[in-house]
């Protein structure tokens, strides 16, 4: 995707999932982290999938990673319909961590698993930004 015109649908934060689009509104990219298990958690949960306490708090990553899976959609849900194709992959943070995010400004035969990305953004209506990745030359 690389239409700047663009703009993404906007999230529906929950209780849970509040700080990290809130953080997104300045391109923060904010994370669970289990303070008993010292370990990273994405998605959003209400309590640590390590010890099922509510040991968490939000900190701040990197936003650098590889990739570990990939596919090229070529027909998205209506809100994505005009965007495709469209690169869709599972980023392994270096945090040790994966999320599910797009590649944008690049050929769908240019992402490749293990290719090294960095965080870039995209807006979305309501004023946040979706963390998305590029890749790394």
């Amino acid at each position: 995707m690389t239409d700047e015109t663009w703009q993404r649908p906007a999230p529906e934060p929950s209780s849970f999932t509040g700080p990290f689009w809130e953080a997104t509104r300045e391109r923060r990219l904010v994370l669970q982290f289990c303070t008993v298990a010292k370990k990273f958690q994405h998605y959003p949960r209400p309590v640590s999938i390590y010890t099922g306490r509510k040991t968490i708090e939000w900190h701040e990553v990197s936003g650098s990673g590889r990739i570990y899976a990939v596919t090229a959609t070529h027909r998205g849900p209506p809100a994505f319909r005009g965007q495709e194709p469209y690169i869709v992959a599972t980023i392994e943070l270096d945090e040790g961590v994966r999320l599910m995010s797009n590649v944008i400004d690049c050929k769908p035969s240019d992402a490749r698993i293990g290719a090294r990305v960095r965080l870039a953004w995209s807006p979305t209506a309501g004023g946040f930004n979706f963390p998305t990745f590029v890749l790394c030359p």
